[in-house]
């Protein structure tokens, strides 16, 4: 899991002068479940450096069914992708559970980001990531079972909020896998029933958090060694 702390992985491993750019430029803000990072087809004002929770971006289609296709806590700042060029993109992002962030201008870190080699690359690797993290749970809504995805979603929002109490109605649960509502209550009983979690309304405990990863599909393992090499080696030699 990641370490149990409440900063921003990226920001921890800057030098402490661009550390310290960025810091000064951003502010501290609580996101409450729910709050809306940004809509489809926008350019943001803000991006976000989360220090806590997890923020989820999401596709929507016509008929208004929705499915999760990023995660992004501590290891990562929401709205990066939105530097690369002035492509809008078409998901949203929200916070689904309580979160802190560091928020800067979209502006100023745009500004750091062409101005900063550094920063530049820090940004771009996770912005790799998550692309890639992208279609991974693309591919996963699309060729595995519910239960695997309800297990590896419980893994990744429990790596990143490290509690083993997930606060979720059924309703958001359903919103996330892209499945009924029915269908989250019969996979979360079945999971509840083999020891795996507690489910109660509102609320899901992680009770055996190794039976619950051999119940995961494999993109689990995928997204997790994205993430966890991020921060597993030195910055790249830099170009001056």
């Amino acid at each position: 899991m990641l370490p149990s702390n409440t900063t921003n992985l990226l920001l921890s491993a800057l030098s402490a002068e661009s550390r310290e750019r960025l810091m000064d430029a951003s502010t501290p803000v609580p996101l409450p479940l729910r709050t809306e990072l940004y809509q489809p087809d926008e350019t943001p004002a803000y991006a976000f450096f989360i220090t806590s929770g997890v923020a989820s971006v999401v596709a929507t289609v016509v008929d208004g069914g929705t499915a999760e296709v990023g995660l992004i806590g501590r290891e990562g700042v929401v709205g990066a992708l939105h530097l690369l060029g002035p492509a809008p993109a078409p998901t949203s992002c929200f916070i689904q559970l309580a979160a802190t962030a560091r928020r800067i201008p979209l502006a100023e870190l745009r500004r750091f980001f062409q101005s900063s080699p550094e920063i530049r690359q820090r940004l771009l690797e996770f912005v790799q990531a998550e692309a890639l993290s992208l279609g991974q749970l693309a591919a996963c809504q699309r060729l595995h079972e519910a239960e695997q995805r309800l297990a590896r979603w419980l893994l990744m929002a429990h790596d990143r909020v490290q509690s083993d109490t997930l606060n979720f109605t059924q309703e958001f649960l359903g919103m996330m896998l892209g499945s009924r509502r029915t269908t989250v209550t019969a996979v979360a009983g079945a999971l509840q029933e083999r020891g795996l979690i507690e489910y109660r309304r509102g609320s899901v405990q992680i009770l055996d958090r190794d039976k619950l990863e051999g119940t995961a599909c494999q993109c689990y393992q995928v997204t997790k060694t994205l993430y966890r090499n991020l921060y597993k080696r030195d910055l790249l030699a830099l170009p001056r």
